[in-house]
């Protein structure tokens, strides 16, 4: 299994369009396997985190939603 490692630099270095085309990807969802959709869900997900403002309008490819774990 290979494990993606992104550097903050490279987070920092991410333009709106590559932003676009990740969250295009995840959108359309047609990957060969399940584990290239989830590289690039960890990937978005990892840009949320460091550069918010680019990832705002595909949020909802995150699926952020509180946890009752009650």
């Amino acid at each position: 299994m290979t494990t993606i490692t992104v550097s903050r630099d490279d987070l920092a270095a991410v333009t709106e369009d590559q932003v676009k085309l990740l969250a295009n990807r995840l959108d359309a969802d047609d990957y060969s396997n399940p584990f290239e959709g989830l590289e690039d869900w960890h990937l978005l997900r990892a840009i949320a985190f460091e550069r918010p403002e680019l990832v705002e309008p595909y949020s909802y490819l995150l699926e952020f939603e509180d946890c009752d774990e009650s």
